[in-house]
Order: structure tokens, then C-alpha cells, then sequence
């Protein structure tokens, strides 16, 4: 069989939005699938840290400088600590600077930081312009490029100042994957786990049986797992695009995830949070009769199995409860959480009680100390 070197999945909303994800193995067509958005008379800045810049900025220029009037580049400083309205303010004085008006476009090279950062900054500048994600993490790739969630952290609070800015054109050159370094790629894999226990016990299962070819970087492997992702991710975002009910299912283990990112001081990836934090609400599902014991131990094997953890140290049940008390996914005083009734189906319940969420964390906690494999 050829190989399939290309997959193109259309997003759009009642023709409220509508763009593209673009699947690739190289960089060769971004200039043509930019070249859609009319940019030859348009200036386009590129917005990249400085981990990714050096490894791809250079290619990425010399393509869009056949599309366009000019491109500039601007770098961040790699690391969600930099991911701050004060890094919003520079980009904000070098787009003034550079004279971009509301037809320019900013593109995101880069990772999630790298990706929300820019996207907030596209949303917010002269009330709002166009801009294109390049991800180049596993993470961007099947998560934050997707959907318009744009946003910084204030203070040590993850997200809490975004807003909803869909994307011209998603670019995923899957080659790029080839020097993200193996605990990076597992952070993605967090996420790609997720979408199988929320939407497809059948894609879950093929993660599993293909989690060799995966770490191998199998790009038929890649392409199939990336595309399915984006699939679902599509179909959630499609339906609700601002969050107003059934994409609250993609925070599935962010509740008690970004409890623990802030403790750790973001000292470690969203990825290995997130996954915790699934283990976490996968254990209220059982303790609530919906899980079976057997369900909940494939999840947990299933998380082992692409080397994310399932417990965590250096933290007290009850800080991590009270600090969910600040998620911004708080409405009137209780917390939408995301339980499973199965794996591959997942619902938003309001009942979950703090003695719960203590079980919960108190668990994560606990099976640390009889964790031969832990990684956090």
C-alpha cells in the first residue's frame, strides 16, 4: 500500500468558522495552504521561543517570504512561566512597530505556550486578526492548535485570562516529531489517551496494541493516531465551540491535573498532570460502581504503557482539593467534572463532593510509595 503522506480535515461551525488541518510530512506545502488566505499583499509575523526557533523558523521564513509583503519573527523565551501578559506586551509593541494592521496574520511555531500566547494575542490586537498554528509538539498538535482556546497564565493561575479565537489554518508537519525529546512526546500522549477514554473504547484499544509502533515514530502509525485525535477533537469543537456543554468532556483529568501543575510550580509537563488526573477521576468512576476494577486497571496500564505516571509525591490531598476551588471551570460554587460511565464515554457531573475529590487525590498520593515504576 502507498503511503499516505497527506491528510486534510476541514473544520466548521454553521460557516461561523471554518479552516483547515493539514497533516504533513514536511514543511513543502505551507506555503501553498497559506497562500489560500491571500496573503501576497499581507505582512506575516512568526512567532516562535527559542527551543523551536533555531530548528525550524529558518525553513518556515524562506516559504512564506514567496507569499507575502514581508515576515517578521518574533521569539519568546521557552517555558509556560513565560507564557505572561508582560511576553503578550512585547508582541504587542513589535506588531505596533512593524506597522501590522487587521488584514496581517501572526502564525504560532511552536508548542502549546507558543500556540496560546499567539492566539491570544491575535484575538486581543486591534480587536482581533487572523493567525495560523504550526505546532510542533505532539501536544499542539492533537490539543491546543484545535479548537480557538487562546490564552496566558496570571500569576500562578493556568489560562485564567483567554478567549475563543479560531484559527485561519492548522499546519502539522508530523516530521517535526523526530527531535521532540521522548518525555515530551509522552506528554502528548496524555492527551491522545483522553480522547480514546471519552469518545472511543475502540481507538483506545488500538493505542495500546500500536504503543510500540508509536514510540518508534512510525509515521503511518503517527499519521493514523494524529488524524484520529484531530477527528474527535473536530467533532467535540464542531458542537460546542465555546464550551457551553459537551466539550466541558475534553477537561477530562484538568480539574485535579492543573490542581497539581500549580503545586509543582509547572515543574512538570501538562501531560504527566493530565494523566494523573485522569487516574484520579477514574477512580471516583469506580468508587461510584460506573468503572469496573478491571477498566480501571487498564487505564492505569494503559497510561504506564507510553511512560506517564499514575501517582505523584510532595503534595497533601488537601491542598490539591482546595486548590480545584480555583479552576476556572468552577460555575456557582461547584465544579464541572468529568467522570466515565465506561471507557469511551464520558459525562460532566456537578455532584462530585469534596470528600470525593480528597479519596481522590489522597489515592494518586498514596500509591506513589507502592509505585516501582513512577516517574513524578
Amino acid at each position: 500500500m502507498e503511503k499516505r503522506k497527506r491528510v486534510v480535515l476541514p473544520v466548521q461551525k454553521d460557516g461561523d468558522f471554518c479552516y483547515s488541518i493539514v497533516l504533513e510530512d514536511s514543511f513543502e506545502n505551507l506555503a501553498v495552504e497559506m497562500e489560500k488566505l491571500e496573503t501576497a499583499e499581507r505582512r506575516i509575523c512568526i512567532v516562535t521561543d527559542s527551543q523551536v526557533g533555531p530548528l525550524y523558523v529558518d525553513s518556515v521564513k524562506e516559504a512564506l517570504k514567496k507569499i507575502c509583503r514581508k515576515v517578521t519573527v518574533y521569539t519568546i523565551e521557552t517555558g509556560e512561566e513565560h507564557k505572561t501578559l508582560d511576553t503578550v506586551k512585547g508582541l504587542y509593541e513589535h506588531l505596533i512597530l512593524e506597522h501590522f494592521d487587521r488584514k496581517d496574520l501572526l502564525t504560532a511555531l511552536g508548542g502549546g505556550v507558543t500556540g496560546d500566547l499567539t492566539g491570544y494575542t491575535a484575538a486581543t490586537y486591534l480587536r482581533g486578526i487572523r493567525f495560523v498554528q504550526i505546532p510542533t509538539t505532539l501536544l499542539s498538535q492533537v490539543d491546543s492548535s484545535i479548537g480557538g482556546k487562546t490564552g496566558v497564565d496570571f500569576d500562578s493561575w493556568k489560562n485564567m485570562v483567554g478567549a475563543f479565537h479560531m484559527p485561519s489554518l492548522v499546519y502539522m508537519n508530523l516530521s517535526v516529531l523526530k527531535t521532540l525529546p521522548k518525555r515530551q512526546f509522552a506528554s502528548g500522549m496524555a492527551e491522545i489517551l483522553k480522547h480514546g477514554l471519552i469518545r472511543s473504547r475502540t481507538y483506545y484499544q488500538w493505542l495500546l496494541e500500536h504503543c510500540i509502533q508509536i514510540q518508534n515514530l512510525e509515521y503511518d502509525c503517527l499519521l493514523s493516531m494524529i488524524e484520529e485525535s484531530c477527528r474527535i477533537k473536530r467533532a467535540v469543537v464542531e458542537a460546542d465551540p465555546t464550551e457551553q456543554g459537551e466539550r466541558a468532556l475534553l477537561n477530562f483529568g484538568h480539574t485535579i491535573g492543573h490542581a497539581v501543575e500549580k503545586l509543582k510550580n509547572f515543574q512538570l509537563l501538562h501531560g504527566e498532570c493530565v494523566a494523573v488526573g485522569i487516574v484520579a477521576a477514574a477512580w471516583i468512576s469506580l468508587r461510584r460502581g460506573l468503572l469496573s476494577r478491571e477498566e480501571f486497571e487498564e487505564i492505569r496500564e494503559g497510561f504506564r504503557a507510553f511512560s506517564l505516571p499514575v501517582s505523584i509525591k510532595g503534595l497533601e490531598a488537601g491542598c490539591i482539593v482546595e486548590a480545584t476551588r480555583s479552576d476556572k471551570k468552577m460555575e456557582a460554587g461547584s465544579i464541572k467534572f468529568v467522570l466515565l460511565k465506561k471507557i469511551g464515554e464520558a459525562f460532566a457531573d456537578r455532584t462530585v463532593s469534596e470528600e470525593e475529590l480528597l479519596c481522590a487525590a489522597s489515592r494518586i498520593l498514596e500509591e506513589y510509595e507502592n509505585d516501582e515504576t513512577r516517574s513524578v
